[in-house]
């Protein structure tokens, strides 16, 4: 506005006492008035993109974690988590400790809130360790009200270390859908607890995919805020006929191809590869396909770290985020899972826990 009565005044080409002005004075000014204009419309043009700038800022939702973390057990040595003594603290340090110095993991997945692995959590925090915690559900309906409650008490004492909860882990991979009342009573008691975290149950692909193929959502699929699906080609290798065989140099593949069935099936949920990996172990051992008679998995050290590597590759290019299963060989699984049971981790279940560099 100032600019414009400048600009009248000077233009009737008189001074203050009605004299005219020279023509030089007149371009002189009319120069001086066409910089002044330029200087006001680059300044309006500048507090306009800032103000742009400002907008997009505030409006833009904020990028969500991509975690890359590592399944964590510490039943490593001769522990087992069906009798005996429980892992101690000093362990559960070492193991963390171990995982640090020797790893890039900075995100663990557990496996239970009770019996000692409760100590997870503050040896995490002290650690700067984000952690998924699973809190474990089975066929025992009293203690899964007393996992329940510890898990609770958890995720209130520590919500900025316990960034994500799961109400069971392969539940009904284990029981059917026998136990399926145990899982929405867990969330429901989580919900009415008022706990911060995103809550899911954490199940095969297969399982949430309601065991058909296509994918049909399950009833959980309106009760989670997110979903955890655990994709093992290894195993389907041997016990299923759904899908064709898949060697190491495609696991990868695999399991983003899962995700994105899922993903597709469950549209604004987010979907969290819980569970993936390899055995390291024995090495150039294969299993057989139960129904096909097909032999295309290989156990070896160089195939497990090829299939972790391609895998969190493949994650990290969409923002996905992944749990390698899992951080220390437990010997006592051989028993469930035969000879491949006790060669999963990424380090050794013995001392001095050596691991893998990826």
């Amino acid at each position: 506005m100032r600019a414009k009565k400048l600009k009248d005044y000077f233009s009737t080409g008189k001074g203050a006492h009605g004299a005219p002005y020279s023509p030089n004075i007149i371009i002189a000014v009319e120069g001086l008035m066409k910089q002044l204009l330029s200087l006001i419309v680059i300044s309006i043009m500048l507090v306009v993109c800032q103000n742009a700038s400002a907008r997009e800022k505030t409006t833009k939702p904020a990028k969500k974690d991509v975690l890359q973390c590592a399944a964590f057990s510490p039943y490593v040595g001769k522990l087992t988590p069906d009798y005996g003594a429980q892992p101690s603290r000093e362990l559960i340090d070492q193991l963390l400790d171990k995982l640090i110095k020797e790893t890039p993991f900075r995100c663990i997945m557990t496996y239970g809130v009770m019996n000692g692995l409760e100590y997870t959590f503050a040896a995490a925090e002290a650690r700067h360790i984000k952690v998924i915690a699973i809190i474990w559900l089975d066929n025992d309906i009293a203690v899964n009200s007393r996992s329940i409650t510890a898990g609770i008490e958890a995720a209130k004492a520590f919500p900025k270390t316990i960034i994500k909860l799961s109400c069971g882990s392969e539940v009904r991979t284990r029981h059917d859908y026998a136990f399926d009342g145990e899982i929405s009573r867990c969330i429901s008691a989580l919900r009415e607890a008022g706990v911060s975290q995103p809550i899911t149950t954490i199940d095969t692909w297969w399982e949430w995919c309601n065991r058909v193929s296509p994918c049909h959502i399950t009833n959980f699929g309106a009760q989670v805020d997110w979903i955890g699906i655990n994709v093992f080609p290894w195993w389907e290798n041997k016990y299923s006929d759904v899908l064709p065989c898949t060697p190491a140099n495609k696991a990868a593949d695999f399991h983003i191809a899962r995700i994105e069935k899922v993903r597709q099936t469950y549209p604004g949920k987010e979907v969290v590869l819980t569970e993936f990996g390899w055995p390291n172990g024995p090495e150039g051992s294969i299993e057989t396909n139960k129904f096909t008679q097909q032999r295309c998995g290989v156990a070896s050290k160089k195939n497990q770290a090829l299939v972790v590597k391609s895998t969190f590759k493949k994650l990290a290019e969409k923002s996905w985020s992944g749990t390698v299963f899992e951080a220390f060989s437990e010997t006592w699984k051989p028993g469930e899972e035969g000879n491949f049971g006790g060669f999963w981790g990424i380090c050794k279940g013995e001392p001095p826990y050596t691991c893998t560099r990826f």
